[in-house]
């Protein structure tokens, strides 16, 4: 006879939250975990928003599809499914060719498996994060006067990363991934709400990417650009002055974005990361503002790595600074840190600085502040 599983451990939730899934390419499949572990939870979001494939996600959500639907969707999806190089526009156009890839294929992604209709017909509020080419700003469609709309023609501007699909026009707009200016909408998702919760998946965290110069345009462009959205992201994160924000980072940063064979991995480690994350957020969600879950932290400095270039106390000046010896050294050795914080660490370049996490007494040192691996293919 089986035990029976654990009951998920109670979090006090307020009235109102904005449930927000940010972009990450294949690896925005985790997202269908963090809902699973929602769900059985009970919590039902307020308002669902999202960016690119968290758009998709958000919008299959919103009309109402199950996590078995969702799951059963993503394990199917191949390569050539999504992908088909646009060799007429290559050819015939060149430089002018809007796209690598034709837009047929993603567009019939998304219209079966996203609502039809526009965004005032949904069962539940749905905010899709574009932005405007031509305007150079940031659209988000379902919020007043911009509810009009197909939610499927959004979702698609949404997912059309610049170079890879063409842009799509929507409401006199030509709109591509939202991920260029905001890859995890939470300012204007949590307006107005309680609470929100943010699954960042695409940018927050990096692993060392060995030898791009050899991997190609794509890649080397796809790096680019993910670095730009994780500069944004951490800026946003550490000015943020909206209602608590519960931060869900699922462990997807190793996998490419384009990976179409981890699926099930993926979509276990956002679950395992939701079930972590609430775990530990207690009655943050009540409080009047912040990033949670919080962990408690000693840094420390390996003195012979350090070569004194001083970033570290330029960035950080207040956990930071150099000693008489021109060495880093820590100000503030033991911190109270969310997932938002930190970013600094990550920055040293030679890894000299320590995190350790400490637990009940017990230590370890952790890999979300980065000690970066190479990325697995």
């Amino acid at each position: 006879m089986t035990s029976a599983a654990p009951a998920p451990t109670p979090i006090q939730l307020p009235e109102r939250i904005a449930l927000v899934l940010g972009g990450g390419g294949l690896k925005g499949f985790a997202h269908i975990g963090v809902i699973r572990a929602l769900e059985e939870r009970g919590i039902r979001p307020s308002l669902v928003a999202g960016t690119s494939i968290g758009s998709l996600i958000a919008a299959s959500y919103a009309g109402g599809m199950s996590v078995h639907e969702m799951t059963e969707h993503a394990l199917a999806l191949t390569k050539r499914d999504l992908f088909r190089i646009d060799h007429l526009h290559m050819v015939t156009r060149r430089m002018l060719s809007p796209s690598l890839y034709v837009e047929s294929p993603l567009r019939t992604i998304i219209e079966g498996l996203v609502p039809h209709g526009t965004f005032r017909e949904l069962p539940m509020p749905l905010l899709v994060n574009t932005v405007d080419l031509e305007r150079a700003s940031q659209v988000v469609w379902g919020l007043p006067g911009l509810q009009d709309v197909s939610v499927a023609d959004a979702v698609y501007a949404s997912c059309a990363l610049p170079g890879f699909f063409p842009p799509g026009v929507l409401g006199g707009r030509t709109c591509a991934d939202g991920g260029v200016m905001d890859n995890l909408p939470i300012g204007v998702a949590g307006a107005a709400m309680d609470a929100v919760i943010g699954v960042d998946v695409g940018s927050a965290s990096l692993s060392s990417a060995r030898r791009i110069k050899e991997k190609g345009f794509a890649a080397i462009y796809m790096r680019a650009a993910t670095v730009m959205m994780k500069s944004l992201q951490t800026s946003q994160l550490a000015n943020w002055a909206g209602p608590p924000l519960l931060l869900v980072r699922p462990a997807v940063w190793h996998f490419n974005w384009f990976s179409f064979v981890h699926t099930k991995r993926i979509i276990q480690l956002g679950y395992e990361a939701a079930v972590d994350t609430l775990a530990r957020a207690g009655d943050s969600l009540l409080s009047s503002g912040g990033v949670y879950p919080l962990r408690q932290l000693e840094l420390s400095v390996d003195r012979a790595k350090c070569t004194g270039c001083r970033l570290c106390a330029t960035l950080a000046p207040d956990v930071m600074a150099m000693d008489d010896e021109g060495k880093a050294t820590v100000v503030t050795p033991e911190v109270e840190w969310s997932r938002a914080d930190g970013d600094f660490v990550h920055q040293c370049p030679v890894d000299a600085i320590g995190v350790t996490v400490v637990e009940g007494g017990a230590r370890r040192t952790t890999s979300s502040f980065p000690v970066p691996k190479a990325v697995r293919r």
